[in-house]
């Protein structure tokens, strides 16, 4: 299996208001995808709430995906944390509990220095034997990766990929040739961000770690498999098809956005985690209409 390439979609994690994982609505999220064929599923990324769960129930949603994903389709589990040793503690649990490879990204309270980053990042994957994959999350995490810290840790063994925020389509192209040029042969560049991911991929990016396909799998696996066929202006023909969905994801966050679509097509009624608050129920019909005139469910 091919662990950075394709497409990796990412679920959310259904919880109660305790923070407690729903088990039954993890697996029916992690059965749509492994049913369409996506070519990795990845679980706690941000879009799976990972900071705002305890390490007990982190490890029983891996737990669960993995009867879900064995043997079937690789899983990416995010072990973020503020303390490298909580870090490598997550890292520890997700190997025994079966995952196939790591997302870390660098959480922190106090702004990080690139040093500690690099000490961060070497640590974790020190710590397993399962590939990492680094997840430069600015919006989230407030530091951007430069393209030399990326060379540095791409030349780390087990470090073997990056999940990048996607730039706009004229900027696309020459951001992934920096990034390129910076880093290893045989490093994965991929790329988030859904409503920039088609030119992501254009431009040579191996990976779209996506939000939508968290949920639609099958759009986004036609607009994947048309750039892997060199089908570019079928690629972005479908990604214009998505256009509603990509303009909720900007004015309200991705991660409100595919809360409210999961309780709207019956997977989960779970909510987001407080403080944050379920979309208001006029964007939550918004979100309906978007679902029914784009055919989704």
């Amino acid at each position: 299996m091919n662990l950075f390439s394709g497409l990796s979609a990412f679920p959310i994690t259904p919880c109660n208001e305790a923070g407690e994982v729903d088990v039954e609505a993890l697996q029916r999220l992690v059965e749509r995808l492994v049913h369409a064929g996506v070519d990795s599923t990845g679980l706690l990324g941000s879009t799976g709430s990972y900071p705002y769960l305890a390490r007990a129930e982190r490890r029983l949603a891996i737990e669960a995906a993995v009867e879900i994903t064995r043997g079937r389709v690789p899983l990416l589990v995010g072990v973020g944390a503020l303390r490298t040793d909580d870090a490598v503690a997550l890292a520890q649990d997700a190997r025994t509990a079966g995952a196939d490879a790591l997302l870390l990204a660098p959480v922190s309270y106090i702004p990080l220095l690139e040093d500690e980053v690099f000490a961060h990042f070497t640590t974790v994957a020190a710590a397993t034997d399962l590939p990492l994959c680094v997840y430069n999350n600015p919006a989230t995490t407030g530091l951007t990766f430069s393209p030399a810290l990326l060379g540095r840790l791409s030349r780390v063994p087990n470090i073997r990929a990056a999940k990048n925020p996607a730039a706009a389509p004229d900027e696309m192209a020459a951001l992934h040739d920096r990034l390129k040029g910076a880093t290893a042969a045989d490093f994965s560049l991929g790329y988030s961000g859904d409503w920039h991911a088609t030119e992501a991929l254009i431009a040579g990016g191996t990976t779209w770690y996506s939000v939508a396909a968290g949920l639609f799998p099958e759009p986004c696996m036609r607009i994947a498999r048309a750039v892997q066929a060199g089908e570019y202006e079928q690629a972005r023909r479908l990604n214009a098809e998505l256009e509603p969905l990509w303009a909720l994801f900007r004015r309200y966050s991705s991660y409100r956005v595919i809360h409210a679509a999961a309780q709207l097509i019956g997977v989960t009624d779970a909510r987001p985690p407080q403080p944050i608050l379920p979309l208001p129920a006029e964007v939550h019909a918004e979100v309906a209409q978007v679902i029914a005139r784009l055919g989704l469910e």
